[in-house]
This record gives structure tokens, C-alpha cells and sequence, in this order.
């Protein structure tokens, strides 16, 4: 292995935030390389620096030991750089081809589009990859899985020898995500310099040779990663150890009933689900990808159609056609795509906060009582430990777990009884993941009902009084949370097409 990538001493400041510390980072041919950190550490920022997205202030970025700075993400790929963002960057309604070589289509006489030549070019890329994907398919499609193969695919179009990875396995399932390491272990053997930025610590072992962790814009320490424990890992990302916790939280639930679900249906997605929730109990719901639970969370919360079924919150019958009746019943959701469902990113943190309780805050007029707006987002900023400049910063500038932590504060505000959390910690660091945890504890503490719907087995287990489990749109089974349950109960559960085989106080 040689080095392929050399940044030293990289400066970056953005208005009022020092973001980038004379950070160093280098890459070898054929190596995944983990870069580290919480949200906000700098890595994304790095990386762009790297991909041309930003210019960094001072520092060298070296390319086979040669000073080239990356001036836009155009040069970055000439230069052999391509990147992978978390938010994919496709465009749905045009062909797989169409997208991995767009504004570079190969031309025929008159400037005409060679769309044979398109096609087979791609499909090229493809065997070189070992994926098997027809190039005419329109993206729209596909799966989230091969969507991301295709912009993979797009990368190495442009001959990168560094690809850049952010979060690539976020909305990926189990088997998704060994394809996916397949073409990186392929890749490495061909000499391809991989940067891998993840906050699911598992993955680190399976697919990193080194990782690089930073902290609050600064360089903490590479490491070995087959060497190196977990434990350490994570006490360089945070600054200080951060234990997982008792599995099993207190049990604060009480004998008052908050929601009760009665025989939802809506075709194979939701069949007959029955459940409660107590004041005061964190519920989680488990299963595979396609289970049915985000569905049964959207058709509580009144954002799809239910063909029957009963929602009563306290004991009373609900009517739910919409978000707004299930908001004046008392129900918050905050959804698994916050930035498309929970935020509007490009308004302010006192703008987000109040967004569900505008009421409160409209004075004569039609006017909005801003500087009330204001002082109320700083309240739930101390409480929720939201880290930002300010109540006016645009929420799209904030990491992830304080993205999440602001539409927390929204259905707090709400004052709503029942809170249903969706893939509450996806794309959040296991600091923030701490967090959240004690946060969801503390308003089940307070007696408000809460549902978490996530797929990480080890998060479920740690945050439920009980776990209900889902296949093919069916409740299999109702269990109590805590020590007694394993992975794999919830595995036989949660590919279960009985339905309710193991249900206990449902």
C-alpha cells in the first residue's frame, strides 16, 4: 500500500464556528479507513474539503504527494475523488445509465445521445462490480440498497482511486448491507482508497483497517482497528467513557391506559394490530424491514388512510383523518425522515420549536409574537441541551441529534400525551444515542406514553417495558422488555407469520 491522500494541518471556519482544527487525515491504496466522531465532530466538513465541496482556510491536501487543494467537487474527480453522500443524489425519474454518466453521455454524430454506448459503459461498471442491475431500469425503482450501488457506480465512472462513504448503510437491512461490503472488499482489492465515515460501531471491526476519530473539529488519535476496543473508540469520540446502560429502564408505567389501538387495518401493510399503552411505558416495536410498524405509527398518527379499526387516547374514541386530529388528540410522531417530516430546515430553531403551537404565540392581527417564540425555544434549548449558537440558527446547520432533539421539543411544547418515536437515533452518535435514551426515560418518568419503533434489536431491548414484533404487517407478539429477552426471541417473532403466538399483556 502507498499513501493516496494527505491532509495536513486543514483549517475551516464558517461564520461564528471554528469547524476544522489544523485536522490530519491520510489514506492508503486498498484501505477502508473509519473516520470517526460524533455528530458535529468535522468529519462531513473534512470530507468535503477533500471532495472540493469547501475550500479550506490553511493546510495542504496532498494527492500522490503532490499539493492539489480540490477547488470544486468537478476537480475532485478529475482528480480521482469521488463521494457517496448520506442523501442520496439520484435522479428518480431518469435510467440507472442515464444517472451514472449524466452531462458525460458518450454522443454520436450530431451530438445525438449513444444510448447502446450509454448502456454498455455502464454495464461495464457493473461486472466490474460484481452487481447485477439492468442499466435501462428507472431509478425510482429500486431499492435504497441499489440506489446506493448506483452512486457508487457513478463514482468509479469518473476512475476515482478514493471514494468517500458517509453513512452508507443508514437505510440499509442485514443482507443489504453484506452486498454492500462485498463491492467494498472488492474494491480495496483493486487498489481503491476508502473513506468510511459510520456511527454504527459494529461495522467498524467488520470493514475498517484503520480509524481516524475526531472531536469538536480537532484530530484525537488513528488507531488500528482490529486492535483496538470498541470501548476506547468511543471514549476518544465522546471525551469520556460512555457506558450502555442497565438493559430494562425503571418501569414508571401506571395502571391508566394513554392510547389504545383496536383491529387497524389497511390492506397487507397493516392486519388486525390490537395493542395499548400505558401512561408512563415506553412501548417498542421490532421486526424486519417491510414489517409493517412505520406504517402502523403513520396510521395512528392520521398521515395514512385506515380501511377500519378503533384509536382512543385516555379511554376516548378518536377520529384520525389527518396529523392535525391526531394532534389535538394529544399524539406526537416524530418521524424516521426528520428532515423531510419533522423539520423545515430551513427556518430557525424558535421557528421549528413552535411550528405545532403557533396558536400560542399569534397575537392581534395575525401577528406572531416572536420575541416569545424566541424565549421559549432558549427554555427548551437549556432543558433538552440543544447545541446551537442560537434560538435563530437555521436548523439544517444543526448534527443530527440536535435536529432530533428540536423536534422533541416542537411535540413537548404540544404538550402531547402519547409520543411516537421512529428510528429515533438513525444517523446519530452514540453520545447523542446516550441522550435520547435518557431523555425518552425521563418523559415516560413524567407519564406521557411513549412508542419506539427502531431496528436496532440491542436499542429496543435497552429502551422497552414491553416489545411488540411485526411480520408481514401482523402483530406476532407482545413480550416484556429487560435482561430476560434476547435477539433472538425477537427474531423468531419478528419472522413469525402466525400472528400473536407469544403475547403477554398485550
Amino acid at each position: 500500500m502507498s499513501l493516496v491522500v494527505e491532509m495536513v494541518e486543514i483549517e475551516k471556519r464558517f461564520t461564528g464556528v471554528h469547524a476544522l482544527k489544523g485536522v490530519n487525515f491520510d489514506l492508503n491504496t486498498g484501505e477502508v479507513h473509519a473516520l470517526m466522531g460524533e455528530n458535529g465532530a468535522g468529519k462531513s466538513t473534512l470530507m468535503k474539503v477533500l471532495s472540493g465541496v469547501y475550500q479550506c482556510d490553511s493546510g495542504q491536501v496532498r494527492v500522490d504527494g503532490q499539493h492539489i487543494n480540490p477547488t470544486s467537487p468537478r476537480h475532485a474527480q478529475d482528480l480521482g475523488i469521488g463521494i457517496i453522500h448520506q442523501e442520496l443524489s439520484l435522479m428518480n425519474d431518469l435510467t440507472v445509465a442515464q444517472n451514472v454518466f449524466i452531462g458525460r453521455e458518450p454522443r454520436r454524430s450530431f451530438g445525438r445521445i449513444d444510448d447502446a454506448r450509454l448502456n454498455l459503459n455502464t454495464s461495464e461498471i457493473f461486472q466490474s462490480m460484481n452487481l447485477k442491475l439492468d442499466p435501462k431500469t428507472i431509478v425510482s425503482s429500486l431499492t435504497i440498497a441499489k440506489q446506493q450501488m448506483v452512486e457508487i457506480a457513478k463514482a468509479l465512472s469518473y476512475k476515482s482511486r478514493v471514494l468517500i462513504m458517509d453513512e452508507p448503510t443508514a437505510a440499509l437491512n442485514n443482507i443489504e448491507i453484506e452486498e454492500l461490503f462485498s463491492i467494498i472488499h472488492k474494491l480495496k482489492s483493486e487498489g481503491v482508497g476508502i473513506v468510511y465515515i459510520s456511527h454504527k460501531m459494529d461495522e467498524i471491526k467488520k470493514i475498517a483497517d484503520r480509524v481516524t476519530v475526531m472531536r469538536d473539529g480537532e484530530y484525537i488519535d488513528t488507531v488500528d482497528a482490529a486492535n483496538t476496543p470498541l470501548s476506547q473508540i468511543i471514549a476518544m469520540m465522546v471525551g469520556r467513557e460512555v457506558t450502555p446502560g442497565v438493559v430494562g429502564i425503571p418501569d414508571t408505567s401506571s395502571n391508566e391506559t394513554a392510547l389504545t389501538v383496536s383491529h387497524l387495518n389497511r390492506g397487507k401493510t397493516i392486519q388486525d394490530v390490537s395493542f395499548s399503552v400505558q401512561k408512563g411505558e415506553i412501548l417498542g416495536f421490532a421486526g424486519l424491514m417491510g414489517a409493517g410498524r412505520t406504517e402502523v405509527a403513520r396510521a395512528i398518527f392520521g398521515a395514512d388512510p385506515l380501511t377500519s379499526g378503533e384509536i382512543r387516547v385516555n379511554g376516548k374514541l378518536c377520529t384520525i383523518n389527518s396529523p392535525h386530529d391526531a394532534v389535538m388528540a394529544g399524539i406526537g410522531y416524530l418521524s424516521e425522515d426528520r428532515k423531510h417530516f419533522g423539520l423545515a430546515t430551513g427556518m430557525t430553531v424558535s421557528e421549528n420549536i413552535s411550528l405545532a403551537s403557533l396558536a400560542k404565540f399569534t397575537l392581534l392581527f395575525g401577528r406572531l409574537n416572536e420575541a416569545g417564540m424566541q424565549k421559549t425555544a432558549e427554555d427548551y434549548m437549556g432543558q433538552l441541551a440543544i447545541r446551537t449558537p442560537s434560538a435563530n440558527q437555521e436548523v439544517k446547520l444543526l448534527s443530527g441529534g440536535n435536529q432530533q432533539k428540536v423536534v422533541i421539543a416542537k411535540w413537548l411544547l404540544r404538550d402531547c400525551e402519547v409520543l411516537i418515536f421512529d428510528e429515533p437515533t438513525r444517523g446519530i452518535d452514540v453520545g447523542a444515542k446516550a441522550e435520547i435514551y435518557k431523555l425518552m426515560e425521563e418523559l415516560a418518568a413524567q407519564g406521557r406514553a411513549i412508542i419506539v419503533i427502531s431496528s436496532e434489536l440491542p436499542e429496543v431491548i435497552r429502551i422497552s417495558h414491553r416489545i411488540a414484533v411485526m411480520c408481514e404487517g401482523r402483530l406476532t407478539g407482545i413480550m416484556p422488555g429487560g435482561e430476560n429477552v434476547n435477539q433472538e426471541q425477537i427474531m423468531k417473532l419478528a419472522t413469525a407469520r402466525d400472528p400473536l403466538i407469544n403475547v403477554v399483556g398485550n
